[in-house]
């Protein structure tokens, strides 16, 4: 963050610092076994935090282009364009489920609520919120609707997951993405967009970064928002379910 890298940045030093420590371990493997200890509480932690370092110095400053470029482009989309910025978030939410896309609407989100605290809370954050909330509340309305396309287990997943979307936790939605992903992700990013895209043009305001319908009193309009994420489940669930094969279907 300091390098202005960001949440991406932070993705990357994740694995570049896995990597160093695998070189690491291939560098001292001929060590004599008395200092296998040593390695462990030494070598491993001292020289792999000083390479990593080394190499986010590198990394952090195409990231930060990279980054600042993607929060420049959002943030010029504010204000008159809050529908389209609306939209534009919630469909990053439902992306990837909880992934590098998902946390990057995320995070610019949560950025705004400071500077809007004394104006009633961000409109972004409950664009984002709302669209994180869909895909999973998609997946209960698809199970309920189309029984016939969905197995009893994916039935019964189907219940824990308007449990998942009221509490704003998307990732509930991942086993049916990661299953059918061509028919599942574009299905939940149509719905999310749409609830994000409806939320921004009525301007409602969230106070929180997160909570789902536990916050929904820290909205300016809670009715209407908890409405507009209800369209936005009831269309991405109606489209995923209409897409979605049959299990026998699947089979053959």
């Amino acid at each position: 963050n300091t390098g202005g890298a960001g949440f991406l940045g932070a993705l990357i030093g994740g694995f570049l610092a896995g990597y160093v420590i695998v070189f690491l371990r291939k560098l001292f493997k001929n060590l004599p076994k008395s200092l296998d200890g040593i390695k462990t509480i030494l070598f491993y932690p001292v020289f792999g935090l000083l390479i990593t370092g080394f190499l986010m110095l590198l990394v952090n400053v195409p990231m930060k282009a990279i980054n600042d470029a993607l929060n420049g482009f959002l943030t010029s989309m504010s204000g008159s364009n809050a529908a389209l910025l609306g939209a534009l978030l919630a469909g990053m939410m439902a992306a990837d489920l909880g992934g590098p896309i998902n946390k990057a609407a995320y995070v610019f989100g949560t950025a705004t609520l400071a500077t809007t605290v004394a104006t009633g809370g961000s409109v972004v954050m409950a664009s984002v919120m709302a669209g994180g909330m869909v895909p999973p509340l998609a997946i209960f309305v698809a199970t309920r609707l189309f029984k016939n396309k969905f197995s009893k287990t994916d039935q019964d997943a189907g219940l824990t997951n308007i449990v998942m979307g009221l509490s704003f936790v998307t990732e509930g939605s991942i086993p049916f993405a990661a299953a059918d992903p061509i028919r599942a992700i574009p299905s939940f990013i149509i719905g999310s967009a749409l609830t994000g895209g409806l939320v921004g043009a009525f301007g409602i305001k969230l106070l929180a970064p997160h909570g789902g319908i536990f916050v929904v009193f820290l909205l300016s309009h809670p009715v209407m928002y908890l409405v507009f994420i209800a369209i936005g489940a009831v269309v991405s669930g109606v489209i995923y379910g209409l897409l979605r094969k049959a299990p026998a279907e699947a089979e053959a």
